[in-house]
């Protein structure tokens, strides 16, 4: 269930060894804490971009941050990313710029949709993702979801609330991250 590097993100690990030091650090992401309690605690917990909204649609947030707590080892890091969409609900924007990856033909798209509540708390979430075929593009992925618009007082207030300590946001600047990234401290 551990591993030693989140799949996907390089910044979660340069964020860890920043904290906790060079060595050979054991990661797990919270989906795999949710599925199962790892055996042994470990190093760090990770979250990427939309689990923490949509464990809070779900009414799932609170939990999820008691299992990452209780799955870390004293002085282990919980780090999620976690997208501020609190300013933009009074605008209600349809989809964020498309986001291109590889060239030629192994080029990738991929779009977001959101379908905003009418309060404005919350959205629906469509990601679609296009790949070249030929001459074609082909749709190759979907998936579909709803998400709770949290804000950064709600993510440190859930931490805190969840037995963490040191809870600190890191601005996509000085993590190199998209999304600000929320890190926090087993004491």
């Amino acid at each position: 269930m551990t591993t030693p590097r989140p799949a996907g993100d390089r910044v979660f690990i340069d964020v860890a060894t920043a904290v906790l030091g060079p060595g050979d650090h054991r990661f797990v992401d919270l989906l795999d804490v949710l599925a199962q309690m790892p055996p042994n605690q470990v190093d760090v917990v990770h979250a990427n971009d939309d689990l923490l909204p949509r464990l809070a649609h779900e009414n799932g947030l609170d939990a999820a941050l008691s299992a990452a707590r209780l799955a870390l080892r004293p002085g282990g890091l919980f780090i999620a990313a976690v997208p501020e969409l609190d300013k933009l609900r009074r605008l209600r924007p349809t989809a964020p710029p498309p986001r291109v990856s590889g060239r030629g033909d192994q080029r990738q798209v991929t779009v977001q949709l959101w379908d905003w509540a009418d309060d404005g708390q919350s959205y629906g979430l469509e990601v679609l993702q296009l790949a070249r075929s030929g001459s074609q593009w082909e749709l190759i992925r979907a998936v579909s979801t709803r998400h709770q618009v949290i804000t950064g007082a709600q993510v440190t207030a859930g931490l805190t609330a969840a037995g963490f300590a040191a809870v600190q946001r890191l601005t996509p600047k000085e993590s190199g991250h998209p999304l600000p990234l929320w890190v926090a401290v087993a004491p």
